[in-house]
């Protein structure tokens, strides 16, 4: 266990400073290699792991993919210029659209998506609407919010979902049953608390006559509208998929790539340049930290936590519930969400209460916001921010993310109750 300890912490350490640009895929292999080497993992266990995450991985590519052509084509730039002016100038109805705009996309685009690619395009909008500093904060803390706490409703809206639905066998319609009710309460309670902490900073009016009309930003209107069309097949090719029990990334990497040579079909976008700049790196980051991880479950971790779990449950299924989300989600935000997420799934293994599952995806998607280096996709987001010239500081971060986060959690875990 102390080996096991040793070589996660060092791995994280790395993952999260980065220093002298080191990627996070190669720190994440490289603590694999590590763990492999000094025995506290088999061959089998890379087996394993390699079993549990290589669907994940792939549908997570798949998706951003899918999201990198719809950007190049100015669908979110679309949406975003289209929620502004919907909201004609009122700064608290602007406030709310942005929000679920956000959720919209976290929940379609996982919340990868929504953080990469819509951050960029509503900082730049909110430049131009000349919003001051503190404005431009509030909306940027509560869209990163709202990244990953909307990213419920679907299994491939967040690589936590993926990989929890395919441990435990849960079928795409029967993930969306159980997660749509906390979805629509995630955003629900997400935009009011965020607007009761953020509200002095949201100005009554803004001048949306600077934008462009929403058209304008569009490359090819023909593209832009199949798009939508082409969206709503995929969507309901993931229902397909579930009733032959087929994996999800057969859709979503699938789909994506079918969308791409179709825009490549229309010069929107170049497939080689597209697939050679998706984010491979998180192939090599979640097979390699789910290696490390599993040697935490050899040390002895996963039962520690299993002993705990069942304790819970003895005190009722909303005791089990709350208690396994908000362990899921300190957890996240000590340690990062993807670590956990395996480690909570491997505790609750044996425990036949599927709720505590669903609990588990709540904890790993919504605890990473009370501190910066909580999720994958927070880390991303920061280093966006910083390249255009927004510095948000670790205590900043963190006394935000304490303060919001555990109200919108216990609401949205009771939710599922």
């Amino acid at each position: 266990m102390l080996s096991a300890s040793l070589i996660f912490l060092t791995t994280l350490v790395f993952v999260i400073w980065q220093p002298r640009g080191l990627q996070i895929g190669t720190t994440a292999v490289a603590g694999a290699v590590v763990v492999f080497v000094v025995g506290v993992v088999s061959f089998d266990d890379v087996l394993v792991v390699s079993g549990i995450v290589w669907d994940a991985t792939l549908a997570f590519i798949g998706i951003i993919i899918l999201s990198m052509v719809l950007d190049e084509i100015g669908f979110f730039e679309w949406c975003a210029i289209k929620m502004a002016k919907l909201s004609k100038g009122n700064g608290h109805l602007m406030f709310v659209y942005a929000l679920l705009l956000g959720s919209f996309v976290s929940a379609l685009f996982a919340n990868d998506g929504a953080a990469l690619i819509l951050t960029p395009i509503l900082l730049a909008k909110m430049r131009i609407l000349q919003l001051n500093a503190k404005t431009i904060l509030a909306f940027l803390l509560a869209g990163g919010f709202i990244s990953d706490s909307a990213s419920l409703p679907f299994v491939f809206s967040n690589l936590t979902n993926i990989v929890t639905a395919n441990y435990f066998g849960i079928g795409f319609m029967e993930y969306l049953s159980n997660m749509f009710i906390p979805y629509v309460v995630s955003t629900a309670i997400s935009i009011v608390v965020l607007w009761l902490f953020l509200r002095n900073d949201i100005p009554k009016q803004v001048d949306v006559t600077l934008l462009k009309n929403p058209d304008d930003v569009l490359k090819n209107k023909t593209l832009f509208r199949f798009s939508w069309v082409f969206l709503a097949l995929l969507l309901g090719s993931y229902f397909i998929g579930d009733a032959y029990h087929l994996p999800i990334s057969v859709f979503a990497l699938g789909g994506a790539l079918l969308f791409l040579f179709i825009a490549s079909y229309f010069k929107a976008a170049r497939v080689w340049l597209t697939i050679k700049n998706a984010p491979w790196q998180v192939v090599w980051f979640s097979i390699g930290l789910y290696i490390v991880v599993y040697g935490l479950k050899n040390g002895g971790l996963t039962d520690y936590l299993n002993v705990v779990l069942k304790e819970l449950l003895t005190h009722g299924d909303a005791i089990g519930i709350v208690g396994t989300g908000f362990i899921s989600a300190i957890l996240s935000a000590i340690m990062n969400n993807m670590p956990t997420v395996m480690i909570m799934d491997i505790a609750l293994s044996d425990i036949p209460n599927k709720a505590l599952a669903y609990a588990n995806i709540i904890g790993c998607n919504l605890g990473p916001k009370m501190t910066p280096f909580g999720s994958l996709a927070t880390l991303l987001w920061l280093h966006v921010l910083s390249q255009k010239g927004v510095k948000i500081g670790f205590w900043e971060y963190s006394k935000f993310g304490l303060l919001v986060t555990p109200i919108v959690l216990l609401v949205v875990l009771l939710s599922l109750v």
